[in-house]
């Protein structure tokens, strides 16, 4: 039997709506996937449980995913979703110095295991976020975010090419482990990234970008696989991947942010990593790793 067929794998970007009947469709008819429906895809390609996350920014969001209602959901299916907390960096008192881990710690004390997705509309070392970012590392809470190239026309914190907001922010708190998504986040994956192709998907070998540099220089950096800007990212070069794999094992977390039940990107993702294996371009010990140890081994499962 391979080996891939046996290792149970953890999702570390989930999301579900608690009443989907109510759920706001999109203009194209689509709706915001049921936990039925997360649950089925991940019996058919073999996950133990995901980790859901809420969307407590209003910005280019149908409605908020909250904190309690991945809560609730975690009691309705205990042994197959684990969940993250929403805070906004703006909360409480709408200030640069909010004690944000007042609510970090009441959501902790039930049982959550990080923060995110962020998707705020405000630059990356924004005061606000500075913040945000430092009580986060205060109360050992990962924060898993979701970068935008500009402000407007969607959602995430905001970085110019290069991610040095970024930087600053992880330079400036070593204790933050923070786990990165979004176009924009792995189009940096290649130095050949401009502002114009950042949000695409591109299908050109890699050339080691500021990622890869990122990663060396700061051990509190985790990337998270899902969507199709992780799929991608890693599916444009797989000699490439391979070696990436093999030098960063330790913070490169799988996750599917399987939203609507036309995506396939989970799908793909997991036949490439598969096929990977199958292909001895990824060992059993990284392959374990990546789609369940460092999950366990970070959100302390």
């Amino acid at each position: 039997m391979r080996f891939t067929e046996t290792i149970r794998k953890i999702d570390v970007h989930a999301h579900a709506t608690v009443f989907h009947d109510y759920y706001p469709p999109h203009k194209n008819g689509y709706v915001f996937v049921s936990p039925e429906e997360v649950l089925a895809m991940y019996d058919q390609i073999g996950i133990e449980k995901g980790v859901l996350l809420p969307i407590a920014a209003c910005e280019a969001q149908m409605a908020p995913m909250t904190s309690e209602a991945c809560k609730y959901l975690t009691t309705l299916h205990p042994d197959r979703f684990v969940w993250f907390c929403g805070v906004d960096a703006r909360s409480l008192d709408n200030s640069p110095h909010s004690d944000l881990g007042y609510l970090l710690e009441h959501y902790k004390s039930l049982g959550a295991c990080g923060v995110g997705e962020v998707t705020t509309q405000l630059y990356a070392d924004d005061p606000y976020m500075d913040n945000f970012f430092a009580c986060c590392a205060e109360h050992e809470m990962p924060v898993l975010i979701h970068i935008a190239p500009q402000f407007g026309g969607g959602y995430g914190i905001v970085d110019e090419l290069g991610l040095y907001r970024i930087e600053k922010m992880l330079k400036k708190h070593p204790k933050l482990q923070l786990i990165g998504h979004s176009q924009p986040f792995w189009s940096e994956i290649s130095a050949d990234v401009t502002d114009e192709t950042r949000g695409q998907y591109p299908d050109t070998k890699v050339i080691p970008g500021r990622l890869v540099e990122l990663l060396r220089n700061y051990d509190n950096l985790y990337c998270d696989l899902s969507a199709g800007s992780g799929a991608n990212a890693v599916m444009r070069d797989p000699e490439f991947t391979a070696q990436f794999f093999a030098e960063f094992s330790d913070r490169i977390l799988y996750g599917c942010d399987f939203c609507h039940p036309h995506n396939r990107h989970p799908y793909m993702l997991n036949d490439f990593l598969n096929q990977m294996a199958d292909d001895g371009m990824i060992d059993e010990p990284t392959y374990r790793k990546i789609v369940r140890d460092n999950a366990i081994r970070l959100l302390k499962l």
